[in-house]
């Protein structure tokens, strides 16, 4: 197969890399989100409007070079410059391609973990499949400019990655103007910022497993029926929460897919989670890769034949991921995530093993002992190897991801579950 990128997608290539050197180089406007004391939630937020303002965010939503007019215009006059750039160069240029330049570029810059990634990257290809006309209206341009956060409502106690099991439930209000939801939903990746949560609650009483689901979006700001309770990991962040709702209000018109239709509309939102941010991911493994060969060859600890052969292994399995993200992209095969998902997910966590096993005796230590243990002070490599541990359960764990390639792509026998309670 043919991997090569055009010209076209070539020339947004050095624009994108060009735009993101000029934020974040050292002694520009936002150099200091690279650093822990400037990775804070304001500066964050000020992030994404500025992606926003440069019309980054979305550069492959339909219309968004103006060419069918489907999608928000970038927001601001530097997103103008960027839509009318493309309209001269790369008005042929295939959204996708445009998609994998930006998500490689982003993660070779080691730009910022975005906080309107669940709004850019779940909500929004599902709102273009599955919203009406007066929903990607009303939520498509606060995402595009980078100045309304979402977060996703999915997993609760007792419904991980079981979804189908999930209690948060969602009755009508009196006057039929929108839904109340009440429940808990928990590891809900920044919610404690997010400005809007999309929530599978079951809409129809008594409904049990995938039927009577619906997928509602509700806004974060509802004082006393909202709680949002942080969760401290080991690594000492506090990215995921728990999230209670007490009548919290959806409005009616605010049901994305149809009432009743949520566990199919959960299932394609699911699908674009592991779909062209993959191609971004490899790139920043790639950097931790590299990293962790340094660290090996600096230590040493590269002479032990085994733990090169464990790296070589790595590097090998990075390139075959890739590849094959690539041969997928677009392609509507049954387990095609969650392959993607169970591969990537395992590597990833071996990495960071390896990468605390070439610090030697040092990589049991935290922050040596002149610190306070409270201040939990990590090492890069000890913060991404304990953050990896969640790798293979968060979007579902690597056992739902075999029983989906073993259900519905080779057919064997469904697994056998306990009748519910």
């Amino acid at each position: 197969m043919d991997f090569s990128f055009s010209a076209e997608d070539e020339a947004f290539r050095a624009r994108a890399r060009g735009w993101l050197a000029d934020r974040l180089a050292d002694g520009r406007p936002f150099a200091d989100l690279r650093t822990p004391q400037g990775f804070t939630a304001d500066r964050r937020r000020a992030w994404e409007r500025e992606l926003g303002a440069g019309g980054w965010i979305g550069p492959d939503w339909p219309g968004r070079d103006g060419a069918d007019g489907a999608g928000p215009a970038g927001a601001g006059p530097d997103g103008a410059a960027v839509a009318a750039d493309r309209a001269g160069s790369d008005r042929s240029a295939d959204p996708l391609s445009r998609r994998i330049v930006w998500a490689e570029e982003y993660a070779r810059a080691a730009a910022p973990a975005p906080l309107g990634i669940v709004g850019e990257h779940l909500l929004a290809p599902t709102l273009l499949r599955h919203g009406t006309e007066a929903q990607r209206a009303r939520f498509l341009p606060g995402i595009a400019a980078g100045t309304e956060i979402w977060c996703q409502g999915y997993s609760e106690p007792g419904a991980g990655s079981d979804l189908a099991a999930v209690r948060t439930a969602a009755v009508p209000t009196e006057d039929g103007s929108g839904w109340l939801i009440t429940g808990q939903k928990t590891w809900t990746s920044l919610s404690q910022w997010a400005d809007w949560c999309f929530v599978l609650a079951r809409t129809e009483p008594g409904s049990q497993r995938h039927r009577g689901l619906s997928l509602l979006l509700l806004p974060m700001d509802q004082p006393g029926r909202i709680d949002v309770r942080p969760i401290r990991q080991l690594d000492g962040d506090s990215e995921f929460s728990e999230v209670f709702f007490d009548a919290a209000r959806a409005d009616a018109a605010h049901v994305l897919g149809g009432l009743g239709n949520g566990w199919r509309v959960a299932m394609d939102l699911l699908s674009f989670e592991r779909g062209v941010g993959m191609l971004g991911r490899q790139i920043g493994y790639a950097r931790e890769l590299d990293a962790v060969l340094a660290a090996a060859a600096g230590s040493g600890a590269a002479e032990d034949p085994v733990l090169r052969e464990r790296l070589t292994r790595q590097w090998a399995e990075l390139h075959v991921m890739r590849c094959n993200a690539l041969r997928t992209l677009g392609t509507a095969e049954p387990g095609t995530a969650a392959v993607a998902k169970l591969v990537w997910a395992g590597w990833h966590q071996r990495l960071g093993e390896l990468a605390v096993q070439t610090l030697g005796p040092d990589g049991a230590l935290v922050g040596g002992l002149a610190h306070d243990p409270a201040d939990y002070p990590l090492l890069p490599v000890q913060h991404r190897m304990l953050f990896a541990r969640a790798d293979t359960v968060y979007g579902g764990s690597d056992q739902i991801q075999r029983n989906i390639i073993a259900e519905r792509v080779l057919g064997l026998p469904r697994e056998q579950r306990a009748a519910a309670s």
